[in-house]
């Protein structure tokens, strides 16, 4: 008998693409066959975001792609999006199960076979607060990186933000968890391991309880990288996102001597006006965050710097937006990821006044976006002709390979089959068309010198 087969779609963040991974790894010890999305699979899952309010139009998108390679296969869409807009989702045209936050780990409970039945477009979608278990969950397929899932949830109430609506209260793995996943993702030949969940700095909060038994204290992110730092197999740790609040000056200081943590923080800022954090609610001013990237600077000055910003929230005014550009440009910070604000439903964002127009906001996010590639090619300018160590990959096109220094410089270089999925010394060259570093790689071991 033929396997039936399944193909999966991650839209969002890293999160989701460790959650659509390990989901897949379920169907896989059914017995299923797990396809490319364009193969006409007899099921697919779609794994949904919320950030933006393009949500809706993604989705829509996707399940039409999916019924144009198969007409008749059983769609099932879960995620963030699944959450917060069940009904809505199950009213789409070709849609048959929708599943929310606590239940997507449990989507075989609810596939009995494929036929289409009159429970077309049916919901199974709690309420979020039912989402009180962690699961655990990794990203596998890159053999180089892997995404792994330690926190979810969040007791933050940003006033723009929906992702406490879709994933539901802080909650953790054990350290003993972790480490044991990342054993396994070690063993699969992966070489660097990135650290994934809404708000990972809040690691700890709400530990699971093993067989009835809580851990002997509450343990902290610190507490967590400094056991992930002695896993064997593993040669880099990189940190996805960390709230600048809850980067301390011991987890700055660890990094800057760890050899498997990597120098690059992404550090949320949102905005570099004090009045608009406080209308965001966020739980620190700017003058907080000048000091983590000063403290960071102090420690690694070779580190690589990421920021979040979201411009045209609700009262941000002209001279608002100037302080925030101001503040940005002198940081000392190597990119940016700008957001427009988009309004969310059931947020408090939504029901302030003093909207933006949106043409304004554009115009904010292309003023930023520019910065943005000001402040990396700057950074990338600090290390030409100097060595980097790079995990290389497979590249787009057949005779080149890419990939990303430890400080996050993504480099191309000549094609090398043997490199792919190996740490190698490369002279950083020059920066190409495409805003990448050009490389040679060098006929020496990697990490022999002092580079900083």
């Amino acid at each position: 008998m033929t396997p039936r087969s399944v193909a999966f779609y991650t839209l969002g963040c890293k999160l989701n693409y460790s959650e659509t991974s390990s989901i897949a790894r379920l169907f896989e010890e059914k017995g299923y066959a797990a396809v490319k999305f364009e193969e006409g699979a007899d099921i697919y899952v779609i794994n949904t975001c919320s950030v933006t309010d393009f949500a809706d139009k993604k989705c829509r998108r996707i399940v039409r792609q999916a019924l144009k390679q198969n007409p008749s296969a059983f769609v099932v869409v879960i995620g963030c999006y699944a959450q917060l807009k069940p009904q809505e989702i199950s009213n789409i045209e070709g849609v048959d199960l929708v599943l929310g936050a606590a239940e997507k780990f449990r989507i075989l409970d609810y596939i009995d076979d494929l036929t289409k039945v009159s429970g077309k477009g049916m919901v199974q979608a709690g309420e979020v607060k039912e989402a009180r278990d962690f699961v655990n969950a990794f990203s596998f397929g890159d053999r180089t990186r892997s995404f792994l899932k330690v926190q979810d949830g969040c007791d933050y109430k940003c006033t723009f933000c929906t992702i406490p609506l879709a994933r539901g209260k802080s909650r953790s793995s054990t350290i003993e968890k972790v480490v044991a996943d990342a054993h396994k993702i070690a063993e699969m030949g992966t070489k660097e391991i990135v650290l994934t969940g809404v708000n990972i700095g809040d690691f700890g909060n709400g530990t699971e309880v093993i067989e009835g038994v809580k851990p002997k204290k509450e343990a902290l992110f610190i507490d967590l990288i400094k056991e992930l730092d002695k896993v064997e197999g593993i040669e880099r740790f990189r940190i996805s996102s960390i709230e600048p609040n809850l980067l301390t000056n011991e987890i700055i200081e660890f990094v800057a001597q760890s050899d498997r943590f990597v120098p690059h923080f992404h550090i949320p800022l949102q905005s570099g006006n004090n009045k608009q954090l406080k209308a965001m609610r966020r739980r620190y001013q700017r003058e907080l965050y000048a000091d983590r990237v000063e403290s960071i600077r102090q420690h690694m000055p070779h580190c690589c710097i990421g920021v979040d910003v979201i411009v045209g929230f609700p009262g941000e005014t002209k001279e608002d937006f100037e302080e925030t550009y101001r503040f940005i440009n002198e940081l000392d910070i190597s990119y940016l990821h700008v957001f427009t604000y988009s309004e969310r439903a059931n947020t408090p964002a939504a029901e302030m006044g003093d909207i933006v127009p949106m043409h304004i906001r554009r115009e904010r996010n292309k003023m930023l976006t520019i910065l943005s590639e000001k402040k990396k090619r700057a950074f990338y300018n600090r290390f030409l002709g100097r060595r980097r160590d790079v995990l290389f990959e497979a590249h787009k096109q057949a005779d080149l390979m890419t990939g990303f220094t430890d400080n996050y410089i993504k480099i191309e270089a000549p094609l090398e089959a043997d490199k792919i999925n190996t740490i190698s010394t490369v002279q950083l060259m020059s920066i190409n068309d495409h805003s990448f570093v050009d490389a040679i790689v060098m006929d020496i071991p990697e990490g022999i010198f002092d580079y900083v």
